[in-house]
């Protein structure tokens, strides 16, 4: 016995059988809680959308009851009888005409007629256990509704039976509200089977914890045996994954929901269960279950001996695999399985020889991916800075529109007064550099702030030019002129004005970079043209050109010849997805040393562009006070935009009140009366908006008459603010005719 023990634990097949024979049966364990679980899911799915559907029919059906009720009383005070029973409140004849109603019209168990001082003028009723007084009390919230002139139901408890409840106000001549008819129908028996025949499930319906009607043949129920559990108790649920429970009752398996009916009071005591048997899939379970064991059971049988014979002839190959398994282990993807054999172990020793080769391409791959990623993660990260710094520079371009606005007013105002000729030649040049600073801030705006793309028409020539100021510093330093043939009468394209930019911003600079790398100077020719509809830009430098093994590359993306950190390789691959997005074309063409040249076609979509008109330094407008000795209110957070606009008031002849926050802007609103009011958009403590807001709530016309101060018109929400209130606003650094104009606007008005 003891050398038969040692036989088995040394034997390779015992080895080799004993783990097979369990993990088999391991697998029938598996497949077997696998089957029960999917099945058992799966019914419990089915169940849960048939209790869903059903509780969806049952709230239908409810509410095409109280609907049915109210179609049918509401034309009830036409009847002659109906209107001489009420109009003499004479009660017995009303209580007579309300026993018919109750005879002859199916499902009226109550009915009553309250009067507007809340007296009950005539009732009538089938169930004489049911007390008139307790049918009115619970059905107070629907007579209260039906007095104040609105058709009204409700789910009520009465004399242990539960009731659909509508309410119809009654009005007389001239629509005075004189009461309202209460009709109250049983949910008894007849509506349970009814609905139970709806629905396809069992219906039990519950007050107060107690039984009242149930459709579960047979058994005589008790609240306690329905064993509702937890958190499964709340009918918006019923339908979803975990809203049933299982229950068993009589011997038969249940899946169950509960629901509750809606009542004006909140009372949540009045419910409704839906059980849906799930009795023939439990067997079918079960007989599945046994003949997964049987089944089985032949099958682990007879692996078994498979196995035990076959073992043999596994055992040489498969030592031979191992050693070649080991050789990988170490490192030697160079060793292969050599095995003659036609069999399942020659496939195998074929796929693991096959799949050693694959591991050396994909180490080699692997290698080079590395070093790819490396250099991409570089660039990602010098990508990333330049993000932040953008970021950065949007914020101190915004802020610079403060200050600008202080130095173009009061430049403006000193040049209006100002005689001697030298020193309106300096006020001059203050003003054009303020204004340059003020061009220069829009287009740090413009280009450092994210936008939903917006497509529109845009006129190239425009862009062409906005693009070249932006890079008017870069340019200049860099030594680079920027010569510009521009066709006149250009018609516009339909496109994205920031993407457009975009392009022709990277352009540029690529050309700027590539010149001053290679030369003291350089020149960039732009020039347009349309030719058959389609708006042609062609960029050409005299820098060095592109190599021809880079030009089939250049619009790939991570594809740079620039030194590490120098460049993400993704400005050319982004310009040739913006243009293609845009349903155009964009090539480049070069020869070594004689330069680069960028040729862009864009659809034209037939609009003539518009010349824009130069604007002189001080534009001329009517320079005479119109104030008339009419109140203003300043209120801004910046001293020098605060003294400037009082100054310049007071010129056209307003008093002027200033204030540096909104809450004495608040202040001193109450109890005055101004003709206008100007306010910062942004401010410490409370913002323009919220000044407006408040303003609107205390001093309505008074908040009609603010003109808004903002030098945040690029942002989203401030536009969506302006427009959607309709308020006037002049955008910071502004001039005296803009803000004579907003300011005679709201005059205007007044």
């Amino acid at each position: 016995m003891g050398k038969l023990r040692a036989a088995l634990l040394l034997s390779f097949r015992s080895k080799l059988l004993i783990p097979v024979l369990a993990i088999m049966l391991a697998l029938v364990v598996a497949i077997t809680w696998l089957v029960t679980n999917r099945v058992t899911a799966q019914v419990e799915a089915d169940a849960t959308r048939t209790l869903g559907t059903a509780d969806a029919v049952f709230k239908e059906s409810q509410r095409i009851r109280t609907k049915n009720l109210v179609l049918r009383f509401r034309s009830l005070q036409s009847e002659p009888r109906y209107r001489a029973a009420f109009q003499t409140r004479d009660p017995e004849t009303a209580r007579q005409f309300f026993l018919q109603e109750v005879s002859l019209q199916q499902g009226v168990d109550v009915i009553t007629l309250t009067m507007v001082e809340g007296n009950i003028l005539a009732h009538a009723k089938r169930d004489p256990l049911t007390t008139i007084s307790d049918f009115q009390n619970e059905s107070q919230a629907v007579i209260a509704n039906a007095l104040a002139g609105q058709e009204c139901a409700d789910t009520i408890w009465v004399g242990e039976k539960l009731y659909d409840v509508i309410s119809i106000p009654i009005t007389g001549a001239g629509d005075v509200p004189l009461g309202a008819l209460t009709i109250g129908s049983e949910i008894g028996s007849n509506v349970a089977r009814e609905l139970s025949a709806q629905t396809h499930c069992e219906i039990t319906l519950l007050a107060d914890g107690k039984v009242i009607v149930s459709t579960l043949s047979g058994l005589m129920l008790d609240a306690q045996d329905l064993k509702i559990p937890e958190g499964v108790n709340a009918s918006e649920d019923v339908g979803k994954a975990g809203s049933v429970y299982r229950l068993e009752l009589g011997g038969t398996h249940y899946f169950g929901s509960v629901g509750h009916f809606h009542t004006l009071n909140g009372k949540r005591d009045l419910s409704y269960l839906l059980f849906s048997s799930y009795e023939q899939p439990l067997q079918a379970l079960r007989d599945t279950r046994q003949g997964i064991f049987i089944v089985s059971a032949v099958g682990i049988l007879l692996g078994g001996v498979v196995v035990w014979f076959f073992v043999r002839r596994v055992v040489e190959p498969l030592e031979k695999l191992r050693d070649s398994v080991e050789a990988v282990g170490r490192g030697d993807l160079s060793h292969r399985v050599e095995i003659n054999t036609n069999d399942e172990c020659g496939d195998l020793a074929l796929v693991f020889n096959r799949m050693v080769g694959n591991l050396q391409t994909s180490r080699a791959e692997l290698e080079k991916t590395l070093t790819t990623l490396r250099a991409t993660q570089s660039q990602l990260v010098q990508s990333e800075k330049l993000s932040g710094i953008g970021e950065f520079v949007a914020g101190v371009a915004h802020e610079l529109n403060n200050p600008l606005t202080t130095v173009m007013g009061f430049s403006e105002m000193l040049h209006k007064n100002c005689t001697d000729e030298r020193e309106k030649h300096q006020l001059d040049m203050v003003h054009k550099s303020a204004r340059r600073c003020h061009k220069i801030v829009q287009n740090l705006l413009g280009f450092a702030r994210q936008r939903q793309p917006e497509r529109k028409a845009v006129d190239v020539n425009k862009l062409l030019q906005a693009s070249a100021e932006f890079l008017d510093y870069q340019m200049r330093t860099s030594n680079v002129e920027l010569i510009f043939t521009l066709a006149p009468n250009l018609p516009t394209t339909l496109a994205d004005a920031h993407q457009l930019q975009q392009v022709f911003i990277n352009i540029l600079n690529n050309a700027r970079q590539a010149i001053e790398a290679h030369q003291p100077s350089g020149v960039i020719r732009i020039s347009t043209s349309l030719d058959d509809g389609v708006i042609r830009v062609v960029s050409h430098d005299n820098g060095p050109g592109i190599a021809p093994e880079n030009l089939t590359k250049i619009f790939n993306p991570f594809f740079t010849t620039k030194e590490v950190g120098k460049g993400t390789g993704l400005g050319l691959s982004l310009c040739y997805g913006i243009i293609r997005e845009h349903g155009g074309q964009i090539d480049v063409q070069s020869e070594p040393g004689d330069g680069a040249e960028f040729i862009i076609e864009l659809p034209a979509n037939g609009a003539q562009a518009v010349a824009a008109n130069d604007t002189k330094i001080f534009a001329k407008a009517d320079e005479g006070a119109f104030g008339n000795g009419r109140r203003v209110l300043v209120v801004d957070d910046e001293e020098g935009i605060l003294e400037m606009l009082s100054e310049l008031l007071k010129q056209l002849g307003f008093e002027v009140d200033t204030v540096n926050n909104g809450e004495s802007a608040l202040q001193r609103s109450t109890g005055n009366r101004y003709d206008a009011v100007f306010c910062d958009w942004k401010m410490p403590g409370l913002s323009g908006q919220q000044v407006y807001e408040r303003m609107r709530a205390t001093e309505p016309t008074t908040a009609e008459r603010m003109i808004f101060v903002t030098g945040d018109v690029a942002s989203e929400n401030t536009r969506n603010f302006f427009e959607t209130e309709r308020r006037p606003f002049v955008a910071k650094p502004f001039t005296i005719r803009e803000l004579r104009e907003a300011l005679r606007g709201v005059l205007a008005r007044n």
